[in-house]
């Protein structure tokens, strides 16, 4: 695995070098001119300087970095090119992504994985998959199983998160944040967020501002949280640029397991789209396959118009066709579509 590198200010062959990223070669070491660090520059300047010397004035101006820093830093045209998949390769991707959601959502309710964070664009199926296998533990919890499950949405203060987080502590309980992005971007909530998705086996959470709505409701200002998390997001937590968060990000992905689901192209999204409506999605709409078909050909047709390409805007045409049949797309270009004229 590589390492890399980001120098701050540095020297070569008398050019310098200001917030560059590289991959790293050798650490900084000392020599007769003075500090100088090794590194891989060849996306960067060319394939004759595969390995280099930048001088620093102090080791301080090497830092650690990202591959993603790394992927970020680098010209678009140095870029090494991927190789394109095809249809079936990017079905079986997808797939296979959402199969591991589906073992690591199983992995939370049996104890075995305490932390989890799964991110990927809206209208993908998510949460879908997520509560489907939780309700079935929620049915098991009913007969006589320790698991309850709580699926909570939208935004959320950091009281509200303390006292949620409490509710929702006892071993066996699992809290499924849904669509709450607006936690990531508060440092309290975060600091939470840490605690409770730390793989460790003591997970301690503190409250020590004064509250009478703890007091009221008889929340203690500390306890130990033995319950899962799964937290979903629209947010890739390793391209986001803020510095203010992208440390706390970091630190949630290293305290737990973090799924990417990949599906950041529209041909992804339709290529999901398609499993979906294969897999019996609009079934209980009663339209032929052909007819199926023919809603995710007008998607297509129509993909740079619509507000969304996601399972959601699948079901809102499924759903004016299903009331009108002979006018579908009419009510679909004047409801789901952006700008739309006659």
């Amino acid at each position: 695995m590589k390492d890399f590198v980001k120098i701050k200010n540095g020297v070569h062959r008398s050019k310098p070098v200001t917030d560059a990223v590289f991959p790293l070669l050798k650490g900084v070491t000392f020599g007769k001119r003075g500090a100088f660090v090794t590194v891989d520059a060849t996306a960067l300047m060319g394939a004759e300087f595969t390995k280099i010397r930048v001088l620093v004035d102090s080791p301080s101006e090497v830092v650690p970095a990202t591959e993603q820093e790394y992927t970020n830093f680098i010209p678009e045209n140095m870029k090494p090119k991927k190789k394109k998949e095809t249809k079936q390769q990017a079905m079986d991707r997808i797939a296979e992504r959402f199969s591991i959601l589906d073992e690591m959502t199983d992995a939370v309710a049996n104890g075995v994985v305490r932390g989890l964070i799964v991110s990927g664009p809206p209208g993908v199926g998510k949460s879908f998959g997520v509560e489907t296998i939780l309700e079935e533990y929620d049915t098991m919890a009913k007969l006589g199983g320790k698991t309850k499950t709580e699926i909570v949405k939208g935004s959320m203060t950091p009281i509200g998160l303390y006292q949620t987080l409490f509710n929702n502590s006892a071993d066996g309980d699992i809290l499924v944040f849904d669509d709450c992005d607006s936690v990531l971007f508060d440092e309290v909530c975060l600091n939470m967020l840490k605690a409770v998705l730390d793989s460790g086996k003591k997970r301690t959470i503190s409250w020590k501002a004064e509250s009478s709505a703890l007091r009221r409701e008889g929340i203690p200002d500390r306890f130990d949280f033995k319950g899962g998390v799964i937290f979903i997001t629209n947010v890739n937590f390793e391209n986001v640029r803020s510095k203010k968060i992208k440390d706390h990000l970091a630190a949630l992905m290293s305290r737990c397991h973090y799924i990417d689901l990949e599906m950041d192209s529209v041909d992804d999204k339709f290529l999901r789209i398609d499993q979906i409506i294969r897999d019996g999605m609009l079934k209980e709409y009663g339209f032929s396959k052909e007819f199926e078909k023919e809603i995710v050909d007008f998607m297509h047709e129509n993909a740079g118009r619509l507000r969304e390409i996601s399972l959601r805007m699948v079901l809102k045409i499924a759903d004016l066709a299903k009331m009108n049949y002979d006018n579908w797309k009419g009510l679909s270009r004047s409801t789901c579509m952006r700008n739309f004229s006659n």
